[in-house]
């Protein structure tokens, strides 16, 4: 018996602390954890969850329109942003119970209220010291703002899950996936929508080929897309707010939405104080084991700024567990991460881009497939869907698959376990279809485009 309160304390009660912590107490360590505002973190009570679920919402103006197609009536129909609002929070609330839970039946002692480091083995809470023989830091991000005039009369992603009534007319700041997902919300919801972005495409650091083609279906769509330009000012006159654009004009929105970055929440927990190294942007480095430069911290999740996605926070932990409480060193496997978009139509990918793969690997098939989808021959819906396989040439191995269109992320789940197990393109190609599915596309796809042409050096 060691001579600290816990093994094991865990700051923040997030997808990565609940997960560290429970599975920790699982393996025979004493385990407190901490969490100042909810159980789940962003993900559960302002993130993933309840977004997916105004996804939903927001996708049923589509689904009647394309019902007439197949011989179907609907009459009348509104829409009720209050019961939305009440249905998901009773939802969230259901999921905070079931985490309160596991965390009890795991034997985890939780703490309400901000943890705050005191040296390498202890931490406080509402002024009461407890000491740990190791401490992980889980605190998650926070969204952030621009510095221009009258940010502060914007919204951000955390204030979009509990608004009073629905904006009309809303304009979305920022060309990444918080910014696409949301102005598919409101615009599926019947707001006049648009969104800005400083460049000229959207979703950074996603393949070329989906960021042109999620723009033009976007738009298809009725989202008014600005590109190269940015929101100089804000402000408040009578009936909204005015905002002016870098391009001169000026319009006025019910509410603007500051989707333009997100940052980790390691400001006034003591990291410093206790020793831990911060990077620039505030996040904490770690090393391959989640170890940060004080050998009794650790630090998972959004707040080491690796790969913000809630299954790799819970990746994260479940690898420290191990690592600490099993005997069972396991380092974090950062590579070949699926994720997507739930824009309206969804993206999801899995492996690299054409222009890393180009960058890294050289010579490259490139398989490319775009089509309208059997769902929308009898409605006349225009939404299309694109299918991308980036290949090795010389070992023809799938180092990288994109999709946008209906069912991708449910698609691209299970092409990530083939990417992730090494396939190359003959797996592909002797595979047989599911007929008739967009999926099949991806073990049909034969013919690779030509080489693109080399712009010569002038």
């Amino acid at each position: 018996m060691s001579g600290y309160d816990y093994d094991l304390y865990v700051i923040g009660g997030g997808s990565a602390g609940v997960r560290m912590a429970r599975m920790s107490a699982t393996y025979g360590a004493r385990v407190a954890l901490a969490e100042e505002r909810f159980l789940g973190g962003t993900c559960v009570n302002i993130g993933c969850v309840p977004k997916k679920l105004m996804v939903f919402a927001s996708h049923f103006r589509e689904d009647f329109h394309d019902a007439a197609g197949y011989g179907w009536e609907v009459g009348a129909r509104t829409f009720d942003w209050p019961r939305l609002i009440a249905n998901k929070d009773k939802e969230i609330a259901r999921l905070n119970g079931i985490y309160a839970k596991l965390l009890a039946g795991a034997g985890v002692t939780v703490h309400e209220g901000r943890a705050i480091l005191l040296d390498p083995h202890s931490v406080s809470v509402k002024g009461k010291s407890y000491t740990a023989e190791r401490i992980v830091v889980a605190a998650g991000g926070r969204p952030t703002r621009p510095t221009e005039p009258g940010n502060e009369l914007g919204y951000v992603s955390d204030d979009l899950f509990c608004l009073p009534e629905m904006p009309k007319k809303i304009l979305m700041v920022g060309g990444g996936y918080i910014s696409v997902e949301f102005a598919g919300i409101f615009n599926g919801l019947g707001a006049d929508t648009a969104l800005i972005h400083r460049g000229p495409k959207l979703l950074r650091g996603f393949d070329d080929d989906v960021r042109g083609f999620l723009g033009e279906e976007l738009a298809k769509k009725g989202i008014r897309l600005i590109f190269e330009q940015i929101v100089q000012r804000t402000e408040k006159v009578a009936g909204g707010l005015q905002v002016t654009f870098s391009g001169g004009s000026q319009e006025r929105f019910d509410a603007v939405v500051y989707a333009t970055g997100r940052a980790a929440n390691t400001e006034g927990l003591g990291l410093e104080e206790a020793g831990v190294t911060l990077a620039p942007n505030g996040a904490i480095p770690v090393d391959s084991f989640s170890r940060t430069a004080v050998p009794s911290i650790f630090a998972l999740g959004d707040l080491t700024d690796r790969v913000q996605l809630t299954p790799v926070a819970i990746a994260e932990a479940m690898a420290l567990s191990r690592t600490l409480y099993l005997g069972e060193p396991t380092p974090m496997d950062h590579s070949n991460i699926p994720s997507a978009v739930f824009s309206q139509p969804p993206v999801a990918s899995v492996g690299l881009t054409e222009a890393e793969a180009r960058e890294t690997l050289g010579a490259l098939d490139i398989y490319r497939s775009s089509f309208r989808p059997l769902r929308h021959t009898l409605t006349g819906n225009r939404e299309k869907t694109l299918m991308k396989l980036v290949v090795e040439r010389a070992s023809q191995r799938v180092v990288g698959v994109h999709m946008v269109g209906i069912d991708t992320p449910e698609i691209l789940q299970g092409i990530a376990v083939a990417i992730k197990a090494g396939a190359n393109k003959r797996h592909f190609d002797a595979t047989l279809g599911i007929h008739p599915t967009s999926a099949e596309e991806f073990v049909t796809m034969r013919e690779p485009l030509p080489e693109p042409k080399r712009q010569s050096a002038e």
